[in-house]
């Protein structure tokens, strides 16, 4: 059995490299302690760094569906603004036929007060009908245009759907289009209204409970549209809470790869600086001999 010769520069060499690995140690906790955190370069921990770089990656894509649930709240939020404001006006525009419907012995100039008020009336609503976010009509489908509507009631928008992806997989579309709302061409809301203009002025009572029947129509649809546009803000609504929980949740698993327990550090720091103490001590009596030592 061969038998390793150890000699004095032998022993010296390994002492001072067994204190170089408790340095190392010792400045790796130090860093630790100091940036608080376990990963300060790819190098601490390869399968720890791709871990965290998927969490990364995980939380970017869920701070986007957030924003984008966030974009569409404020597009619903135009909606349901708009479509309560054209509720009143329809309502308003109810009140008015009534009005001309019970006035059968009606002058000329009170018929027409009330036929004028139902054509500001039908202004107001268009202007309504082409209200906008961020500069794009929310009625208007995807248009490029700034309207959805022409001074004339026409519809000038581009059918389609304007959608949000607040999850994955899961998108939800945030417009409604002007038609489902305000009734079809030859149909609509606008066309509605300057028939019952006329049929006010020229005191056709038939015509006015006509009238007034289509406007109950149109007062159902905008409502039924209304409540649809709260039905999609709803589901933005648990999309975007559902992304804010996911991102608390992967910002704690992230912290856990990445960042240090400093309890545990300094405690660490503390044991590693005291057995290179030990080591600084027992290095010093094995260096300690020299030649003159032997020739005593």
């Amino acid at each position: 059995m061969a038998i390793t010769r150890m000699t004095q520069r032998m022993i010296t060499d390994r002492s001072f490299e067994s204190l170089q690995t408790n340095l190392g140690r010792m400045a790796k906790l130090q860093e630790q302690l100091s940036s608080g955190r376990v990963l300060n370069r790819p190098s601490d921990s390869p399968s720890d760094t791709a871990s965290a770089m998927r969490l990364r990656n995980s939380i970017a894509s869920t701070q986007q569906y957030q924003r984008n649930a966030e974009d569409g709240k404020a597009w619903l939020s135009q909606i349901d603004s708009a479509l309560g404001t054209a509720s009143h006006t329809v309502q308003r525009a109810r009140e008015l036929a009534l009005g001309a419907a019970n006035s059968v012995n009606g002058g000329a100039a009170a018929r027409e007060a009330l036929a004028v008020e139902i054509d500001q009336l039908r202004e107001s609503l268009v202007s309504t009908a082409n209200a906008s976010y961020l500069g794009r009509p929310i009625f208007g489908g995807i248009t490029s245009g700034s309207a959805a509507y022409a001074p004339s009631g026409a519809y000038i928008g581009a059918p389609g759907e304007v959608t949000r992806t607040v999850g994955d997989g899961a998108k939800v579309r945030v417009d409604v289009d002007g038609p489902a709302a305000f009734g079809p061409a030859g149909d609509s809301v606008f066309d509605h209204l300057t028939t019952l203009a006329t049929a006010v002025r020229s005191g056709d009572q038939t015509a006015i409970r006509t009238g007034l029947s289509q406007l109950a129509t149109d007062f159902d649809r905008v409502s039924t549209t209304r409540a649809q546009a709260g039905s999609s803000y709803n589901r933005i609504e648990s999309a975007l809470q559902t992304g804010m929980d996911s991102e608390i949740r992967l910002r704690t698993s992230l912290s856990d790869v990445e960042n240090a327990d400093l309890a545990q550090v300094v405690v660490d720091l503390k044991m590693q600086e005291v057995a290179y103490q030990a080591a600084l001590g027992a290095t010093a009596r094995v260096t300690q001999p020299s030649l003159m030592d032997f020739l005593r």
